[in-house]
């Protein structure tokens, strides 16, 4: 067998996250249903992440294993999005080397959180619309302590499978796209479940003047999910990018 990265995109609003679970439509399902139907038999697919119910991917990576002998990935690409519907688009078929992971290999993974002021019947189902008195200079002094935090405890969902909460952040800012939207740029190696709503959620709090920069630093200290702000909506978070050391743009 060989081993190909798949690149590809989804809206989350459809499906029940990316893994697949009992009773429901996720998107790895959906795509090993797919596959399944074009190349009678089981085929599976492994993600480089675990996006939540709702949360959508600019650019997801999944590995999977195809017979040495497969001459048509291309064809394979158009059969696929014929058959998974308008909310999934698959990109390419790559042949990495045989042990290459999707998800144990990524060097980074990059979240895009969206935010707009004022109603919008164009972002309402794409972004939150955040109040207009939001401190986003506060916020952004906020968002640089991460860079410095290794425990995400306090920002990681309870109960979960996670052997470590050790994540290493690179990158945590607001960023202005005018007309009165923001979007949360967040880069780490590594994210727990629900940890970057949870952390947009904690600066909301501070940019609301609800949470001083020492509270903040204390939420992080603490170690404790319960002392952090609430988890944000699913559908104005996307991952964004995915990198891996040996794969450029996968």
């Amino acid at each position: 067998m060989a081993r190909y990265f798949m690149r590809l995109a989804y809206n989350g609003a459809s499906f029940h996250g990316w893994q697949s679970q009992p009773n429901a439509v996720s998107v790895q399902s959906t795509i090993e249903d797919a596959l399944a139907t074009v190349l009678r038999s089981e085929v599976k697919i492994t993600g480089a992440g675990r996006t939540d119910a709702g949360v959508n991917a600019r650019m997801m990576i999944a590995h999977l294993d195809l017979p040495d002998d497969y001459k048509s990935p291309e064809s394979l690409v158009r059969a696929l999005n014929s058959l998974v519907g308008k909310d999934i688009a698959i990109y390419s078929l790559t042949k990495v080397h045989d042990d290459a992971h999707a998800r144990f290999d990524a060097s980074s993974r990059t979240y895009h959180y969206y935010a707009h002021i004022g109603k919008s019947p164009f972002h309402y189902n794409s972004s939150w619309q955040a109040p207009d008195n939001l401190d986003y200079e506060k916020m952004n002094q906020a968002a640089r302590l991460l860079l410095d935090v290794d425990d995400f405890t306090s920002f990681a969902k309870l109960h979960t499978d996670a052997k470590t909460n050790i994540c290493n952040v690179t990158e945590a800012c607001w960023k202005p796209l005018g007309e009165g939207r923001w979007v949360f740029v967040i880069t780490a190696d590594r994210f727990l479940r629900n940890m970057v709503r949870a952390v947009v959620g904690t600066l909301v709090e501070v940019g609301r003047g609800k949470m001083t920069l020492e509270q903040f630093k204390q939420v992080v200290e603490a170690k404790d999910r319960c002392a952090a702000g609430t988890s944000m909506p699913g559908h104005a978070l996307y991952l964004w990018n995915v990198t891996y050391p040996y794969c450029e743009n996968a």
